[in-house]
């Protein structure tokens, strides 16, 4: 997985490429969002275009992202998903 991060106008300007796997977003990537919520960013949006493959553990990095936003009154936007990736949080 590779990402890269941005914030601009106070929104956290997310894009993840390759496979979200779990092991492989607990660090850096979930490092950022928290440095963002406490600077209290309240807006996220994510740029899925290049995901390729996301499992069980993916989503539920998604998910705790949500919920860091949303604790504190935010919200998380989840952009481009591919036809696969779309299908497979449809179900979820």
């Amino acid at each position: 997985m590779n990402f890269s991060q941005e914030i601009r106008s106070n929104i956290l300007f997310l894009r993840i490429a390759g496979d979200l796997i779990g092991e492989e977003a607990d660090g850096n990537l979930m490092d950022r969002v928290n440095e963002a919520v406490s600077h209290k960013v309240l807006t996220c949006a994510i740029d899925i275009k290049d995901l390729r493959y996301i499992n069980s553990s993916g989503i539920g990095v998604l998910i705790t992202i949500l919920t860091k936003f949303r604790n504190k009154g935010g919200e998380v936007y989840l952009m481009k998903p591919s036809e696969s990736v779309q299908k497979l949080l449809v179900i979820t």
